[in-house]
């Protein structure tokens, strides 16, 4: 295998890899999509609530914690991010082939948590895989990649509406799925190269990227934080992402007009992640998560009173601006505080806990709404657990220490 010379990092090979990982996470997290634009057909079809119709976003969003903790463990072990790829492509394709012919809700959302599962290999293990090959643009390189998600978010409703209309739900899953194997295992090749901090440099060293700040925690309690951080912020985040089309759907604007919203946020979302990549490089990970939270915070009260069309399509753009930036700045601080060998699981971990947050954010709007028979309530659940990421984020900027280096604190 081709050894990595120190002009790799950061280098052309680096910005290569960046734009195939761009690439395959823009295909693959279709797996954390899809549901969302299907749940009014589905609810219809099976007849069921707007909390059972959640359910397989739920499932999916469990599917997609698991798998980000699990492959991040096979990269750091395996130092590379082909097999977790390939993993990945298999179960996008079996899930939505499978679940393009179950007749039960409960079998769907199980089928769900394997969908989730595979797009969890382009999300938190091909973040982390990504991060060892870049020291000085770091934060966009992680955004960069990152921004995937959002590209499939964009990209994905507005593509499902093709086949959506005149061939139904499953006939959309099960092309979906036959398209994410046929494209992603041959990229997957391109990614063989085992990390820079692993594989021995031309000069028989190891690559190192290192951290770069020292903050008065231990890493063990770092992580905790960060996880609880990701709950509260992704909790607030599910509100609008998941809902939005259903909620488009209960104000008389329809499937389209939501999915075209969800598109817009995601846009917004893209374009913010790769400003906040370019931020957290000049002023860290911590600073730019705790700006973007607040700004969600801002944007989440904004959905209270504007729901009309056209205000809608100008808040769902602003929350995608408020919040892209948040979840990859999650990645750039495990990068700056903690080990590079543990980086695949503490990435995964931290994604872990953000999936979690979305998952029950999404069903716990659902069933706010049963209960209320609106989403109002559902927005200031959304914003109450965006003060608790807030609050978070400053205590763990003011606990870093001035000056770089690694934790002086054992875990």
């Amino acid at each position: 295998m081709k050894t990595t010379a120190p002009a790799d990092i950061d280098g052309r090979y680096a910005w290569t890899r960046l734009v195939v990982s761009v690439l395959i996470a823009t295909i693959g997290s279709v797996g954390m999509w899809s549901v969302v634009v299907v749940l009014p057909m589905v609810q219809n079809e099976f007849g069921v609530d707007r909390a059972d119709a959640s359910l397989p976003y739920t499932m999916t969003m469990v599917g997609f914690a698991v798998g980000n903790v699990w492959l991040g463990r096979i990269v750091d072990r395996a130092g590379s991010i082909f097999l977790p790829l390939v993993m990945a492509a298999a179960a996008l394709f079996v899930g939505y082939v499978l679940g393009a012919m179950v007749s039960s809700i409960w079998v769907l959302a199980l089928l769900q948590g394997l969908i989730g599962f595979g797009a969890s290999a382009t999300f938190g293990p091909l973040i982390a895989d990504l991060s060892h090959w870049f020291v000085k643009r770091r934060g966009v390189a992680v955004a960069a990649a990152a921004s995937g998600n959002y590209f499939a978010g964009a990209i994905w409703p507005l593509l499902m509406q093709i086949t959506l209309h005149d061939e139904g739900w499953r006939f959309t899953y099960a092309a979906i799925g036959v398209f994410c194997f046929l494209t992603m295992v041959p990229l997957a090749f391109l990614l063989r190269r085992p990390a820079p901090h692993l594989a021995p440099s031309a000069a028989g060293t190891p690559a190192a990227t290192p951290r770069t700040h020292a903050i008065d925690l231990t890493p063990r309690a770092l992580q905790i934080l960060l996880a609880v951080a990701g709950i509260g912020c992704c909790m607030a985040m599910s509100m609008p992402q998941v809902h939005i089309v259903a909620y488009c759907v209960d104000l008389g604007y329809g499937v389209a007009r939501g999915s075209e919203m969800l598109s817009l946020m995601l846009v917004g979302g893209v374009v913010c992640r790769l400003a906040s990549g370019f931020i957290a490089d000049y002023i860290g990970g911590v600073r730019t998560l705790l700006i973007g939270s607040v700004a969600q915070c801002a944007a989440l009260f904004a959905y209270i009173p504007f729901d009309g069309l056209a205000s809608l399509y100008v808040v769902s753009f602003v929350f995608g601006l408020a919040q892209g930036g948040i979840v990859p700045s999650y990645a750039i601080i495990v990068r700056e505080y903690l080990p590079a060998r543990e980086a695949g699981q503490r990435v995964g971990l931290v994604m872990m806990a953000t999936i979690v947050g979305m998952a029950v954010g999404g069903w716990m709007s659902g069933w706010i709404y049963d209960m209320t028979g609106s989403y109002a309530a559902a927005f200031w659940n959304g914003i109450a657990w965006n003060m608790l990421n807030i609050g978070i984020m400053a205590m763990i900027l003011l606990r870093t220490r001035p000056g770089r280096g690694a934790n002086a604190k054992p875990a």
